[in-house]
């Protein structure tokens, strides 16, 4: 690891280091030995975000600027009632590649803290945590994101042949996971149907009612056939 060779003057540009080549107070000392072993700083503002990563044995610093169509302050206050689904924009990118991306944020009770989740990058797992919510409203909501971005890489799959096989496999795991909703729901649906079902034939079958009726006027008369004949024998 090379720290004699920091791009200095982009660093300053973007107040990662200050003018004395200090590090900004904004970050910490875990963040700063990732960031010189390649990981990437990310700032988020309003409804822009920009990373920073070194590239080239640290000599370089790679720069991307993207926009949502929400504001991060919406994002993480609404996150707590709900799962925020946003579009990601790299304006970054050229022509000739994807700069579309869809997010889902997720509040996490446990830890309370927000977290990112990528439709492709992570797919499986964003779904398995959905699903666990067993809620069909939600479900339904995801299902909707899902089939837009699946339309959006079929808009994108003609008119840029060159990342034809990139857009390809984005595709397939989209589809794979709307197969995956439709199964969950169809589950969910026979499970609640089952339920339903149960509830009638206990509470609300008329025939079921008037026979349990039937057969306590039946053990009513019984007894007191039994006590009247008690009475006459005596």
């Amino acid at each position: 690891m090379n720290t004699n060779t920091l791009p200095t003057d982009e660093l300053k540009k973007y107040g990662i280091i200050n003018e004395d080549l200090s590090f900004s107070k904004k970050l910490n000392a875990d963040d700063i030995q990732k960031f010189l072993k390649g990981y990437t700083i990310v700032a988020d503002h309003d409804k822009n975000r920009a990373t920073f990563q070194l590239t080239d044995n640290n000599t370089q610093l790679k720069v991307i600027f993207l926009e949502r169509d929400k504001s991060i302050s919406e994002i993480l206050v609404n996150s707590k009632n709900n799962i925020q689904y946003t579009d990601v924009k790299n304006v970054s990118k050229s022509a000739n590649e994807l700069s579309f991306e869809k997010k889902a944020f997720i509040f996490d009770k446990e830890t309370e803290k927000v977290v990112e989740f990528d439709f492709i990058k992570k797919a499986t797992e964003l779904t398995a945590i959905i699903a666990d919510k067993k809620d069909t409203e939600e479900l339904n909501r995801y299902k909707n994101e899902l089939l837009k971005l699946k339309s959006y890489l079929l808009d994108k799959i003609g008119q840029y042949p060159e990342i034809s096989k990139e857009i390809t496999n984005d595709l397939s795991i989209v589809s794979r996971e709307i197969n995956s909703v439709n199964s969950i729901s169809k589950n969910q649906k026979q499970i609640s149907k089952a339920d339903n079902s149960d509830i009638q034939l206990n509470v609300n079958d008329p025939d079921v009612y008037e026979d349990a009726n039937q057969r306590r006027d039946d053990d009513q008369e019984h007894d007191e056939e039994v006590e009247k004949s008690r009475k006459f024998r005596r």
